[in-house]
């Protein structure tokens, strides 16, 4: 009986030798995957070669190209900042008119009251204080409506793609329409109180000074409005900062006035030069009154106007992505 055994056994051996070779290729395949220790934390160790995307979204380049994408989206924003002027006077008879009536009521009040009070001739105050005026609320609309031209465009910005820029050039756009409306005072004083007769062809550096005017308002609406959306503070403290200058700056006051009188009232005029506004002032006013013009009025603009900007594209340059995410 063993030997019946034996022999079926090496029978099938010898009918199947696949066996054994299975056996150990299994066995050699389960040697194969089993890994080490240090072999694995020799694997885990190795330095992965990944290097990171490189982002342009803070470079000089993306802000002259955000501010040339935006001009050339000019359509955008010239239908949008008319808008906003026929949005504010619907259904009113004149429209937008109603910015000259109120400009005039206020430019007529102030000055036939502080004529008599400082005893200023109404035909030499009237058309100073009207001018100034109306420069004043260019220069007032710059600054309080910039530092709230994003946060008044969140909706915009969150759902248009668009340049950011858009709303800056929307913005002073609709001051220039605003400006261009209260000219019109301007044209009547210059016939009712025969200012025409004192002008002289220097009168077209108002036009220059106009350009500047509204280049500062563009710098001055991305720096405070960059800043105040970030900080939501700033904008109170704009407001009770214009409201200083609108006294500070010789709108309804004139620093001829304070020189005539000489001695110490005449050096205090000499104060009113510290005031930046006031230089923004005279650049435009002295030309559209007939009066001489004295260049370091334009070379203290001109210096703000260089200055500003440079920090206006750096606020771009640093800031511009994060403003969709702090409005």
């Amino acid at each position: 009986m063993r030997s019946d055994d034996s022999s079926d056994e090496s029978a099938r051996s010898e009918d199947d030798p696949s066996d054994d070779s299975a056996v150990r290729a299994d066995d050699s395949a389960a040697e194969e995957d089993q890994v080490t220790p240090s072999e694995t934390s020799t694997a885990r160790a190795e330095p992965v070669d990944t290097e990171p995307f490189p982002s342009d979204s803070q470079t000089y380049r993306r802000a002259f190209k955000d501010f040339r994408i935006g001009f050339g989206q000019r359509e955008l924003w010239l239908s949008l900042g008319w808008q906003d002027i026929k949005q504010r006077y619907r259904r009113s008879v004149l429209g937008p008119f109603w910015i000259t009536i109120a400009t005039g009521v206020q430019a007529a009040a102030i000055g036939l009251l502080y004529s008599a009070l400082l005893n200023q001739q109404i035909k030499d105050y009237l058309p100073y204080v009207a001018i100034g005026i109306i420069v004043w609320n260019v220069i007032n609309a710059s600054i309080l409506e910039g530092a709230d031209v994003f946060i008044a465009n969140e909706g915009l910005i969150k759902q248009l793609p668009s340049a950011l820029s858009v709303h800056v050039y929307r913005l002073v756009w609709r001051q220039l329409l605003f400006f261009a409306h209260n000219l019109v005072i301007y044209f009547v004083v210059l016939v009712v109180f025969g200012v025409w007769e004192k002008l002289h062809w220097t009168a077209i550096f108002a036009i220059p000074a106009l350009g500047l005017l509204f280049l500062n308002a563009m710098w001055v609406s991305i720096v405070f409005g960059i800043f105040s959306t970030r900080y939501r503070d700033i904008a109170p403290i704009l407001g009770s900062l214009t409201l200083m200058l609108f006294v500070l700056t010789p709108v309804m006051w004139s620093t001829k006035s304070l020189t005539s009188q000489g001695g110490a009232v005449g050096d205090r005029a000499k104060l009113a030069e510290i005031v930046p506004t006031f230089h923004y002032l005279e650049i435009i006013r002295a030309p559209l009154l007939g009066e001489d013009q004295h260049l370091y009025h334009w070379v203290i603009v001109g210096s703000i106007t260089v200055v500003g900007w440079l920090v206006a594209i750096f606020a771009m340059k640093q800031f511009r992505s994060r403003v969709p995410y702090w409005v």
